[in-house]
């Protein structure tokens, strides 16, 4: 009896074992064959012998996740970008090596410098899935590649499990998923107990007023987790539309992408649009900024928040949209967010 129930234990270890190194993203024991394996949105295995500790990072959404992580240091080189677009003042106050330029910019999302990267020697690249002959390039190298494509929230909260195990942070990964569910799980909390028709929300892209977003983009996923509904009912993505479609729609407010050279007064004085219900009740809006609403990051609930409070305000009449961003800066860069609220 005894003899079977040690074959029955062995035999329960083992197929534990087995399961356990089938689960994605999944960091195996020292002296194994590799000890750090995630898949990335390609679908292409990534192994590494131990955690990340030379990372070149060309997605400006994930290298705020990177920050989050408290991986900073692990990063030696960045997208251009992060030097002359929008968040560059946010990443300066993050780590004084982008506010003084020390850090490597080999690329962006639309040009690459392979023969930097390599001299780089870097451990991990992190780029568009898209960029797929820098992709190849880099990998023809020898260097890991892991590809990004965020469509949904769920891929931001897979990004960031994935980064937690490339990083050796998957535990202070899993603490600001489970922090970002509880924030979701507020917002819905407040719905339930309200009786409103969902309000409709036609979205505005920088590039004009008839620019906007589609059912199946992340801005159709924000609108909806704000308990609101998406005036624009095309299955795509990004959609351009022709004005009299927006007159069919009438929606009853629009929500601009932040955008440094228009303002909800130019949207609101367009003479060919004053029909619209939005523009008769001034029910036009613009969110703050690029880097605390970034819908490809877990500051996603902020810009929900954001939303939620312009379209039910007396429903959402205790929510401080001033102290959630404080919070939510607070929490997810530590003692930088504070320097990030002046």
């Amino acid at each position: 009896m005894r003899a079977y129930r040690a074959v029955c234990i062995v035999l329960i270890v083992f197929f534990s074992a087995a399961y356990t190194s089938c689960r994605p993203g999944r960091v195996k024991p020292a002296g194994s064959a590799f000890a750090i394996q995630v898949s990335d949105f390609r679908n292409k295995e990534i192994t590494l012998t131990k955690p990340a500790g030379r990372i070149i990072c060309l997605i400006e959404s994930g290298l705020s996740g990177l920050y989050m992580l408290r991986a900073e240091k692990q990063v030696i080189g960045v997208s251009s970008g992060i030097y002359n677009e929008g968040a560059s003042a946010q990443y300066a106050v993050l780590d004084d090596r982008i506010k003084n330029k020390e850090l490597s910019a080999p690329g962006n999302w639309d040009f690459v410098s392979i023969e930097n990267i390599v001299t780089l020697q870097p451990d991990l690249v992190i780029i568009w899935a898209s960029q797929t002959e820098s992709i190849q390039s880099i990998e023809e190298h020898g260097i890991p590649v892991y590809g990004v494509f965020l469509k949904s929230f769920e891929d931001v909260y897979k990004e960031i499990r994935d980064f937690g195990t490339l990083t050796g942070t998957s535990q202070r990964a899993d603490s600001l998923i489970a922090l970002t569910k509880r924030e979701i799980g507020k917002l819905k909390s407040i719905q339930q107990s309200s009786n409103d028709k969902p309000k409709s929300v036609y979205f505005i892209w920088n590039q004009g007023l008839t620019e906007t977003a589609g059912t199946t983009s992340t801005v159709n996923e924000l609108i909806e987790l704000a308990g609101a509904k998406n005036s624009c009912t095309v299955s795509q993505e990004h959609v351009v539309i022709n004005k009299e479609r927006l007159f069919d729609w009438n929606p009853d407010l629009m929500v601009m992408w932040c955008n440094p050279s228009k303002s909800p007064k130019d949207i609101l004085s367009l003479s060919e649009i004053q029909p619209l219900k939005a523009i008769q009740d001034k029910q036009v809006y613009e969110l703050p900024s690029a880097f605390l609403c970034d819908l490809w990051t877990l500051k996603f609930p902020y810009a929900a928040k954001t939303i939620a409070k312009w379209c039910y305000s007396s429903i959402y009449a205790d929510l401080n949209l001033e102290d959630e961003k404080r919070e939510m800066l607070l929490e997810l860069y530590g003692e930088k967010g504070e320097k990030l609220l002046k």
